[in-house]
């Protein structure tokens, strides 16, 4: 049977006419508003859009105001580090040869004497940095042993059942590995003293544990970490060419390597 337009059109209108003026009428829908958003959180304090990023801790990493942690010495809280950048870049200076604070840029020149238990890690620390710069001295000082003009011991234990080791050019400098380690030309003391010489501890970004007693807290730990990390940010920087021609030249030698 075919279909009458008219008829489906006349009662799809009484329908709609039966219709309650609430069904519909849909409720509005919310639109958006019309404000506009931050996009930074710097935009709130203008007056710190012009502060370096290492001068000041973000408002919002800082935290409710108040610490649930309970010191036992209110003294200890109190500790300051140096905020001059021409000090900085003495020491930069004194480690690296002249201008030598120029390797690198303000930002990642505080960064890499900035331990985590300064601000809470709030500014960055120097954790990565380290752990990369370790692994670029302790490669050198393994080479510098290898290419040293030492000479190996001639005394040969004879083997019980006449036979004769393996040799070749190649292996011929891996033997004086066991006459010296690199752990003995990059050890911990030799590397804090270096810190000490250059003015590493005057510039160092850190709070100690117990204020009286730096050794206890940890200082010598902290000024190989901050060495290593000045490493690792300079091969970022300028790539592993010149930072292993750094530490071989501004580390090692005074290191007695």
């Amino acid at each position: 049977m075919a279909l009458n337009p008219s008829r489906s059109l006349s009662s799809t209108c009484k329908v709609l006419r039966q219709c309650r003026p609430s069904a519909l009428t849909a409720a509005p829908v919310r639109p958006f508003s019309s404000t506009i958003a931050r996009s930074f959180e710097y935009d709130a304090e203008p007056e710190q859009n012009q502060r370096p990023r290492w001068s000041y801790t973000p408002e919002k990493m800082k935290g409710p105001g108040f610490s649930i942690n309970i010191v036992k010495d209110p003294r200890r809280k109190e500790w300051s580090c140096n905020e001059d950048p021409a000090v900085l870049d003495a020491m930069y200076n004194r480690l690296l040869g002249p201008q030598g604070e120029k390797m690198l840029p303000d930002e990642i020149k505080w960064l890499a004497i900035t331990h985590k238990s300064f601000d809470q890690g709030r500014r960055g620390f120097n954790t990565r940095l380290a752990y990369y710069g370790r692994h670029i001295l302790a490669f050198e000082a393994t080479r510098s042993i290898l290419v040293s003009p030492a000479g190996l011991s001639e005394t040969v234990t004879p083997d019980a059942f006449n036979r004769t080791h393996f040799s070749h050019p190649a292996l011929a400098s891996a033997d004086k590995l066991s006459n010296q380690q690199p752990q003995e030309i990059i050890q911990k003391e030799k590397m804090a003293k270096l810190a000490v010489e250059i003015g590493l501890p005057e510039v160092l970004r850190w709070k100690p544990r117990l204020p009286e007693n730096l050794e206890g807290s940890g200082l010598t730990v902290v000024l190989n970490q901050t060495l290593y990390a000045i490493i690792g940010a300079i091969s970022l920087q300028h790539g592993a060419e010149v930072a292993h021609k750094v530490a071989r030249e501004r580390f090692l030698r005074r290191l007695g390597a």
